[in-house]
């Protein structure tokens, strides 16, 4: 396989795996690393550039769910929603730094832009926490390599 074709195909599965698919994008990430035939700068960087892509995708989602929440089949209901909003402005954007955990993150990207987090914060906050879970990848996999 080509370096291209190495960087195109982390760069999607980290950019959907930042969705709400059930994709993992780290396993692709330690194996391309013990593989060791690309730089591990380069590898570290497009993973973090599709994982936060997929986060900012996830925001343009729930931004767009917030014009449409009183429609009746809006699939949540008024009293979830508002415990979700609850939730959030009692942690506030802070709680982004958690939008690399499994499970929680990808909502919790969702939940950001219906509640109209601006844009730079969540960018911010969330390029600061996928970077660092990648680099605690590399971290972890070049002490087994």
């Amino acid at each position: 396989m080509t370096s291209s074709a190495v960087y195109l195909s982390l760069f999607v599965m980290s950019f959907l795996a930042a969705t709400i698919l059930p994709l993992s994008s780290e396993a692709v990430l330690a194996g391309l690393l013990a593989a060791g035939n690309e730089p591990w700068a380069i590898l570290i960087t497009v993973a973090s550039i599709g994982n936060i892509l997929g986060s900012v995708t996830n925001w343009f989602i729930g931004r767009g769910l917030s014009l449409v929440r009183t429609h009746p089949r809006f699939p949540v209901d008024g009293k979830s929603l508002a415990r979700a909003e609850s939730w959030y402005r009692r942690w506030g954007c802070w709680s982004l730094l958690l939008s690399w955990v499994p499970v929680v993150g990808d909502p919790l990207t969702i939940a950001a832009g219906f509640l109209r987090e601006p844009l730079w914060v969540f960018v911010l906050l969330v390029s600061i926490a996928k970077i660092g879970r990648y680099l605690a990848i590399a971290a972890l996999t070049a002490n087994f390599v």
